[in-house]
């Protein structure tokens, strides 16, 4: 099954030549997640994988440069004389923001369901969950972890030979976690595989809840919006510097870090050195996407997370991958 998150914007507040506004696709199998939709979200997939059918999209907090790309990327729809419903997912007030929208909105041609998300609420999907956590930011502020389910062990055929199968649906039934002939699946089967874990904080200060959320994830995506020199800054607006994001990343043992809403007073080396050094790791699992950069997140006992830069590869459809 594959997973990957790809980046469609990258920027902080305000975007620059290079970065547009907070946006970020979640792909695994056939689902499509985004996360957040600042302005200009529709034309950065135009520009990526294409206008998507998206099933859902997911708002972390209602400021500006988060929720201004959601007019017109539902207007879109409706001209192109969408059908299927689309799921809003956010925060207490979503209901609201989408009241006060309507008129510049209009009338659309599908179903809009709005759901509204308390912390530590969960979401149940086809193999894994979405888990809402509260974030440091404004109030109601919510930070998504995509959690996938446990998978089972791996199969030995020669064991099972041993204890008098033949190769064939009973292999099958075994590996479903049926008894046959005698054979329980534990004796044949190892020990459960964890699934894959992808946290995105959205904007918020350093926090206990985030660090929680994040322990032992293959991919955390958090802010940095300011360089540590600016830590008061942050401080005061509630945002976080990159040496406080690989600190916290550090803390929870994170796979991989890639640090996002970056501020156009900065390149992005300096961010990604700050927190490379507060992170204390390999320094490739410490990096700062651009736009249309992406990371493919393999089951854990197939690799390691890959940052793909959009110069070495263009965003495109993932290869379904035949589940292990």
């Amino acid at each position: 099954m594959d997973l990957d998150v790809l980046f469609l914007g990258t920027a902080g507040s305000s975007p620059s030549p290079r970065r547009g506004l907070p946006a970020t696709l979640l792909r695994r199998g056939g689902d499509r997640l985004l996360v957040d939709c600042g302005e200009g979200t529709q034309r950065q997939l135009m520009r990526s994988v294409g206008l998507i059918e998206l099933e859902e999209v997911f708002i972390t907090h209602f400021h500006a440069d988060h929720v201004l790309g959601l007019p017109g990327i539902l207007k879109t729809f409706a001209l192109r004389q969408r059908e299927r419903p689309l799921t809003l997912h956010g925060p207490v007030g979503l209901r609201r923001l989408l009241e006060l929208l309507a008129p510049v909105i209009g009338r659309l041609t599908f179903e809009l369901v709005v759901v509204e998300l308390a912390p530590n609420e969960e979401l149940e999907r086809d193999g894994y969950r979405i888990a809402a956590f509260a974030t440091e930011h404004v109030a109601h502020g919510l930070g998504f972890a995509l959690v996938e389910e446990p998978r089972p062990g791996e199969f030995d055929p020669l064991r099972a030979r041993e204890l008098g199968l033949t190769p064939g649906p009973d292999f099958g039934r075994l590996q479903r976690g049926e008894v046959v002939n005698g054979v329980r699946p534990d004796q044949v089967m190892g020990e459960p595989r964890r699934g894959r874990k992808v946290v995105l904080t959205g904007d918020t200060a350093p926090s206990d809840m985030t660090r929680l959320v994040a322990w032992e994830a293959d991919l955390l995506v958090h802010e940095a919006t300011f360089a540590d020199e600016e830590a008061d800054r942050a401080a005061e607006t509630a945002h976080s510097t990159a040496r406080q994001a690989g600190e916290l990343a550090a803390a929870a043992s994170v796979n991989m870090l890639a640090l996002t809403h970056i501020s156009p007073r900065y390149a992005g080396g300096e961010l990604r050195d700050e927190a490379r050094a507060a992170f204390a790791g390999p320094p490739e699992r410490v990096i700062v996407p651009r736009d249309f950069d992406r990371v493919e997140i393999p089951f854990p006992e197939r690799g390691e997370p890959v940052h793909v830069r959009r110069s070495e590869s263009p965003p495109q459809p993932l290869a379904p991958q035949p589940a292990p």
